[in-house]
């Protein structure tokens, strides 16, 4: 039998891009599993899917002063062991990460198994675990063509980013049923990530009495962060995540708040939805997100809002600007994601995953 490890976590956009192969992977007849962390949400996201699980001890590796920066060497080094010894017992024809640091010490470990590793990078130019990884990679892809250049040129390539099918299917209908709306208003749908984002949030909510009187909006807030004095605002609806529902409240769409992180940016560019980006700003992201929101504000695909831009204060007003501006334009943006290359990523990785390991 086939056999190929998964590995990748920290934030939902290190696991996405692997639950998007699963169905391909079981569909040829793959045994899957899949090396995470003991507590990241990749755990939960993976075994929902009936994938064998392999929590390893992990850490982070940080540019800032922190005194987990004394310990967490000695959980990655315990990480390498661990993966070493899965590795060994689980035998795969290859690993393929999405990165993290929880994926460092399985792409290492699996250098000195000889299992040969594809890693993908998502953003513009590579996080600090898939620069440790790279070196001891086969092939590394990539979503963007500017980060060819941060890449070796024999390892890298141009696929894109994995999309899941089910997002492809949504309907609106169904989505406004599920929020509760009647098809009179366009619907706004606020997306602050995996882990929710608390300044998106609150600029929402301030702006939310005067967004109400032309739109309706949908608001992922991330866990522990609804506002229970807002339940029952007419018009408004908050969840703090969305699964299989998420597909549908997509399609009931007509603009899209979010993050700008790589994964969920591809998969409103393949939804071809009018977007406005609010990137994580340098005070709390090492830029990757400002990267991506620049990358696609130049191809004319978004309108981007910073945090900490001084000539334009973030808030409610921003938020308010902004929507209205992309809804008037809407079809502008929609025609320049229309002519957007949409490359089969899903295909081109198999492809490679046959190809590189021999199956």
């Amino acid at each position: 039998m086939k056999k190929i490890v998964l590995t990748g976590g920290g934030t939902a956009g290190h696991v996405t891009p692997n639950l998007a192969l699963l169905p391909t992977l079981n569909e040829d007849g793959w045994k899957v599993s899949y090396i995470g962390s003991k507590t990241g949400i990749e755990r939960g996201l993976i075994t929902e899917q009936g994938v064998d699980y392999y929590p390893i001890s992990s850490g982070k590796l940080r540019r800032y002063f922190d005194f987990k920066n004394f310990t967490d060497p000695f959980r990655i080094l315990a990480g390498c062991f661990q993966a070493f010894g899965l590795l060994g017992r689980l035998k795969p024809d290859i690993v393929f990460s999405k990165g993290g640091f929880v994926s460092v010490p399985v792409v290492l470990a699996a250098r000195f198994r000889k299992i040969p590793v594809i890693i993908h990078e998502s953003d513009i130019s590579p996080g600090l675990a898939n620069k440790i990884a790279i070196p001891s990679a086969s092939r590394v892809c990539c979503n963007f063509p500017e980060t060819l250049r941060y890449l070796p040129k024999d390892k890298a390539l141009l696929t894109g980013s994995p999309i899941r099918r089910e997002l492809l299917t949504g309907d609106k209908a169904t989505g406004l049923s599920i929020a509760g709306f009647p098809d009179d208003k366009p619907v706004i749908m606020v997306i602050g990530g995996s882990t929710g984002a608390k300044n998106i949030n609150n600029a929402v909510r301030e702006a939310l009495p005067t967004l109400l009187r032309d739109y309706r909006v949908i608001h992922l807030c991330g866990a522990g962060m609804l506002d229970d004095s807002l339940n029952e605002t007419p018009g408004y609806v908050q969840y703090e995540y969305v699964k299989e529902d998420l597909r549908h409240l997509f399609a009931a769409a007509d603009v899209i708040i979010s993050r700008a992180g790589a994964n969920s940016i591809i998969e409103i560019l393949a939804l071809q939805k009018p977007h406005i980006l609010i990137p994580l700003p340098l005070s709390a992201s090492r830029g990757d997100q400002i990267l991506n929101a620049k990358s696609f504000k130049k191809q004319g695909f978004s309108y981007v809002l910073h945090e900490d831009d001084e000539d334009k204060p973030f808030g409610a007003d921003a938020i308010i600007e902004a929507v209205n501006e992309v809804y008037t334009h809407r079809e502008t943006y929609i025609e320049a994601m229309k002519k957007s290359p949409t490359p089969d990523a899903v295909k081109t990785i198999y492809e490679l995953i046959k190809e590189v390991s021999g199956c």
